[in-house]
C-alpha cells in the first residue's frame, strides 16, 4: 500500500492543478488531525480491552477510506484538491490511531536485546516490497500518461487490496498480555507531556519532533521540484524516489546490528548529523546522477535515524505507560510535520530564488535548521540500556575494512604499543 501511494499523492494533487499552498496543506492538515487523534487512542484502546481488536478496526477503516480518494475525479468536478485533503485527513487519522497500540504490542513481543536486528530485518522486507510497488506505480503512470485518472484508479485500487491483505495478517498475530492490564497508569497523555523538558525521554521526543519539523519544511516540495522545475518524466521521478528506498532497504539490517551492539542513541547521534546534508546536497546540482547519489545517502542516513528513534522510544518508555508515551511521541511528530509543511508552503514562495528556484532556497533553509536542532539536542539525550562504549569511526567502518587492511591496522597498533612500552 505504501509503495503504491506514498510518493504519488502529491502527483495526484498536481493533476488536479493543486497550488504550492495546497500541497503544503495536503501534508499539514492530515498530520494535525493525526496529532489530535493520538491523545484519545490510549483510553479508547484500553476501553475496548484488546489491543489487537482496536488495531483491526482501525486497519479496516483505513483500507476503506481509499475508496472515496479513488473516486474524486469521477464524483467531484470542482474543488477536487480540497476533497482530496479531506479524505486523506480521514484516511491517515485511522492509520495513525493504530500505531501507538501496535507499537506497544510489538514492544512486548520483541525482546529488547534483539529489537535492532528484528526491526532492521522487518523494515528491509517492507522497504523492498514498497520499492517494488513504487516502480509499479511509476510504470502505470508512464504507460497511461494520457489518462492519469485511470492510472490513479488502478494504483489506489491496488492500495485497497494491499491494506486488506495486511488486515488479514494482523488478524493472525498473537496478542500478549499487556503490562497496562496488570498495572494501569492513570496519567493521561497531556499529564505526561508536562514533564517533557525535564526528562531524558522528553528531550528525545522534542528533538524528534523538531527534526521532523525542519525536514518537512522541504519534504513536500521535492516532488514539484522534480516534476515542475526539472520537468522529469514519471519514470525518472520514480527511479530517483526508489533509489532512496533501495538504500534504506539495504542499510536497515546494517544499522540494526549496530544498534544492538552500541545502543540506539549512538546510531541516532551519528545519523542526525547526516540528515542535514540531504537537502543541502540537492541545492548543489540538478544533474541526474548527482541526485541519484544524494538519494543513496538520504536512504542510508534516514534508515538509521528512523530505526534508532523508533526503537529508542520502546526502550525508554515505562512498560505500564508505553502506549501513552508512543502516542505522545507520534502526536508531536505529526505536529512537527504539519507545522513544517505548512510553514514551508508559506515561506518557500517568499524566499529569494537560489539558482532560479525557490524550492532550492527552502531546501537550504531546511538543511541548516536540521543541523542547528541536532547540535543543540544531541548532547542532552542519553542511552537507557547498558551498552559498551564504541567510537563512531569503529561503529561505521569496522565491517567495511578488507582483511588485509584490518591486519595492517592491527600490526601498526601493536607496533606503536610496543614502542610506547620500550
Amino acid at each position: 500500500m505504501l509503495g503504491l501511494t506514498q510518493n504519488y499523492i502529491t502527483p495526484y494533487a498536481l493533476t488536479m492543478k493543486a497550488s504550492i499552498q495546497q500541497i503544503g496543506l495536503l501534508t499539514s492538515v492530515p498530520n494535525f488531525t493525526m496529532a489530535a487523534v493520538q491523545f484519545a487512542v490510549p483510553a479508547l484502546s484500553e476501553r475496548m480491552g484488546s489491543r489487537k481488536g482496536f488495531i483491526l478496526r482501525m486497519a479496516l477503516m483505513h483500507a476503506l477510506m481509499w475508496l472515496p480518494i479513488l473516486f474524486i475525479p469521477y464524483l467531484f468536478q470542482t474543488h477536487q484538491v480540497w476533497w482530496l485533503i479531506a479524505f486523506m485527513t480521514l484516511s491517515t487519522a485511522f492509520d495513525s490511531a493504530l500505531n501507538p497500540v501496535w507499537g506497544s504490542m510489538m514492544a512486548d513481543l520483541v525482546p529488547a536485546q534483539m529489537r535492532g536486528r528484528y526491526f532492521g530485518q522487518r523494515n528491509r522486507i517492507t522497504g523492498f516490497i514498497s520499492g517494488v510497488f513504487t516502480y509499479v506505480s511509476g510504470g502505470i503512470l508512464q504507460l497511461l500518461t494520457g489518462n492519469t485518472d485511470l492510472a490513479f484508479t488502478i494504483i489506489f485500487a491496488g492500495a485497497i487490496a494491499s491494506r486488506l491483505i495486511s488486515f488479514y495478517f494482523l488478524s493472525q498475530m498473537y496478542e500478549p498480555l499487556s503490562p497496562v492490564t496488570e498495572k494501569r497508569s492513570h496519567d493521561g497523555v497531556l499529564q505526561i507531556a508536562q514533564g517533557l523538558f525535564s526528562t531524558n525521554i522528553g528531550r528525545f521526543i522534542i528533538f524528534c519532533a523538531l527534526i521532523n519539523f525542519t525536514a518537512t519544511l522541504a519534504g513536500p516540495f521535492f516532488s514539484p521540484y522534480m516534476l515542475d522545475d526539472l520537468q522529469f518524466s514519471y519514470i525518472v521521478y520514480t527511479i530517483i524516489n526508489s533509489v532512496a528506498v533501495l538504500a534504506t532497504v539495504g542499510s536497515m539490517p546494517w544499522w540494526g546490528k549496530r544498534m544492538d551492539r552500541a545502543g540506539s542513541i549512538k546510531v541516532l547521534k551519528i545519523t542526525s548529523l547526516f540528515v542535514p546534508f540531504v537537502p543541502l546536497g540537492w541545492a548543489l546540482s540538478h544533474n541526474f546522477w548527482w541526485l541519484i547519489g544524494m538519494q543513496l545517502f538520504s536512504g542510508f542516513a534516514w534508515a538509521g535515524f528512523q530505526l534508532s528513534s523508533s526503537v529508542f522510544i520502546f526502550d525508554a518508555a515505562p512498560p505500564q505507560n508505553r502506549t501513552r508515551y508512543i502516542a505522545l511521541y507520534n502526536s508531536l511528530i505529526f505536529i512537527g510535520v504539519s507545522v513544517g509543511s505548512l510553514t514551508g508552503g508559506i515561506v518557500a514562495p517568499l524566499l529569494p530564488p537560489f539558482m532560479g528556484s525557490y524550492f532550492l532556497s527552502i531546501f537550504i533553509v531546511s538543511g541548516v535548521a536540521r543541523l542547528v536542532v541536532a547540535l543543540f539536542f544531541l548532547p542532552r539525550i542519553k542511552e537507557v540500556r547498558k551498552v559498551p562504549q564504541i567510537e563512531a569511526r569503529e561503529l561505521l567502518f569496522s565491517d567495511f575494512q578488507p582483511g588485509w587492511l584490518k591486519r595492517a591496522y592491527g600490526y601498526t597498533a601493536e607496533h606503536l604499543r610496543r614502542r610506547k612500552i620500550d
